[in-house]
């Protein structure tokens, strides 16, 4: 069993999918409003999970992948009001996680990318004890 300690700036934070099916909430809702407008067009139906095929640039490794997914990941970050001045800080966080595949990161990379609130505020914001999003820090 995992000894838990208090996160720091350093400890890596992800969309925690547990949380998400715990809260009985969908993700995939979340991120289709996340999709910008010309995207959201050919997501209309969310009982339908288009599936499509996604090549690692860096493995070659062909996988399945949420067509929503796929197009927050290469059409909607892309753009610059993606992610702007007026994007709430929780959903900017929430945003950088779903572009960048849900890799973990830290409250510094997360600083470093969004550029907005110091890391300690970013921190206090994440581990304040409302879970927003589903962003919570990564548990071995």
């Amino acid at each position: 069993m995992a000894k838990w300690h208090r996160p720091t700036v350093n400890d890596k934070f992800h969309i925690d999918m547990q949380w998400w099916q715990d809260n009985q909430l969908d993700l995939r809702f979340y991120a289709r409003e996340a999709l910008c407008s010309s995207c959201k067009g050919d997501f209309t139906n969310l009982d339908e999970t288009e599936q499509i095929d996604w090549v690692n640039e860096q493995t070659g490794a062909v996988t399945r992948v949420d067509g929503v997914w796929h197009a927050l990941r290469t059409h909607c970050a892309a753009l610059t009001s993606y992610i702007d001045t007026s994007t709430p800080i929780v959903e900017a966080v929430f945003r950088t996680f779903l572009a960048n595949g849900n890799q973990p990161l830290s409250i510094l990379e997360l600083h470093a990318l969004l550029d907005r609130r110091p890391p300690e505020t970013l921190l206090r914001m994440l581990t304040g004890g409302q879970v927003y999003l589903g962003i919570r820090p990564v548990t071995s």
